[in-house]
């Protein structure tokens, strides 16, 4: 029981981590485009952070 819910708990932060750089890559191709390079800058720095 425990070791299920130790793996369910492995997971869901698995699948976090995933969202959260998908939508980190997602705003960094959006402030690339937009040439905004402060935004760029602190989305490579939370990208650094997160991965």
């Amino acid at each position: 029981m425990a070791n299920s819910r130790l793996q369910a708990t492995r997971k869901a932060r698995e699948v976090h981590r995933v969202n959260i750089q998908r939508s980190l890559e997602h705003r960094l191709q959006v402030a690339r485009a937009q040439g905004n390079e402060s935004l760029i800058r602190q989305l490579e720095a939370e990208m650094k952070y997160f991965g």
